[in-house]
């Protein structure tokens, strides 16, 4: 085990602001009631010092509240949700209970929520994807509270992860539709910001295209917010382009199904027309129609793994590290040679 780092205290707070520990505890509790410049030095210090409230409670409970964190982007729709179950069947084996959030796919919400169940305890956090700011990195190093990414896996990082990797799985995927004939491609993405997986996704189809000799400014895209009335809008637009796609890459299949959708309202065959190519390999993917040609991320078999990671962890000291999982593509009915 690591050594245990001093855990800042409201009066570490206090000084480095300047003010009482009575007025920190109000600039936290009831910001409304202080002054913006005196909330705004509380607020630099507590973020200088990586301070987080309730911290005595935790010490004293020897960080063993049997609790971890587990932070998603949404759960409007059902990307993560077979990961984040077999994450917690597999924590449950071991007596620990997973406190879940999501973000709405804020990076500001992110934080706040990291802090949060950091403040109530949680002994360890799961994380999606590598992108946030650094400064949130080290609030969580200067509390001891080790972190797990999942759903993306960067070698190049040094944070441990337990996930795949995006841009090669994408890129294999647009080669094969490509070497099918399809020049005129395009793209339903999720916004790129802070969102690492949206944007390797999206740079697979666009080093697929490199490696062919293909014009990477004949890409098409949308960014869009996941969903399926998204998708939809989003088809509608790279439709209306001239030259029309001949193939569509989906961010997910959530986006990939509302394209399918919105081509049966335009009157357009699919796979005769446009093809359409999802991301996940979800549920839906099988039962929409025509079933979604995909890319099949293994969710229940990163979310066990992650949670025995994180366990083996915090029960027996074992290193985090970083594992790369397999994907694969699922070629179904939504996908022809042109």
């Amino acid at each position: 085990m690591t050594a245990q780092n001093p855990i800042p205290t409201l009066e570490d707070v206090a000084n480095l602001a300047g003010v009482s520990t009575a007025t920190v505890s109000r600039a936290i509790n009831f910001p409304d009631k202080v002054a913006l410049k005196t909330r705004e030095k509380v607020n630099e210090a507590v973020s200088k010092l990586g301070y987080s409230p309730n911290f005595g409670a935790r010490v004293m409970a020897a960080r063993q509240t049997k609790t971890i964190g587990a932070i998603i982007p949404t759960m409007e729709n059902a990307i993560f949700a077979r990961g984040l179950q077999a994450f917690q069947d597999e924590l449950r084996q071991h007596g620990y209970t997973m406190l879940v959030a999501s973000t709405g796919y804020h990076a500001e919400t992110e934080e706040e929520q990291i802090r949060s169940l950091v403040a109530r305890g949680a002994d360890a956090l799961l994380l999606i994807g590598h992108s946030r700011n650094p400064e949130i990195y080290r609030f969580l190093e200067a509390q001891n509270v080790p972190v797990l990414v999942t759903w993306a896996f960067d070698p190049m990082s040094d944070r441990p992860s337990i996930g795949f990797d995006n841009k090669g799985a994408m890129r294999a995927m647009a080669s094969k539709v490509i070497e099918m004939g399809h020049r005129q491609l395009a793209m339903i993405s999720a916004q790129t910001a802070s969102n690492d997986r949206a944007l390797d996704r999206q740079n697979g189809v666009i080093a697929a295209m490199q490696d062919k000799g293909l014009p990477v400014s004949d890409l098409h895209y949308v960014e869009t917010k996941y969903g399926i009335e998204e998708g939809a809008r989003a088809f509608a637009q790279l439709m209306a382009a001239s030259p029309k796609p001949t193939a569509v890459f989906c961010g997910n299949d959530v986006l990939a199904v509302g394209a399918i959708r919105k081509a049966r309202e335009m009157g357009i065959d699919v796979p005769r027309d446009v093809s359409i190519i999802g991301f996940d390999d979800i549920e839906l993917a099988q039962v929409v129609h025509p079933p979604l040609t995909t890319v099949h991320v293994p969710h229940r078999e990163m979310g066990r793994l992650a949670a025995l990671a994180l366990v083996k962890h915090l029960q027996h000291g074992a290193p985090l590290e970083k594992i790369e999982l397999q994907v694969r593509a699922v070629y179904r009915d939504t996908l022809a040679a042109v």
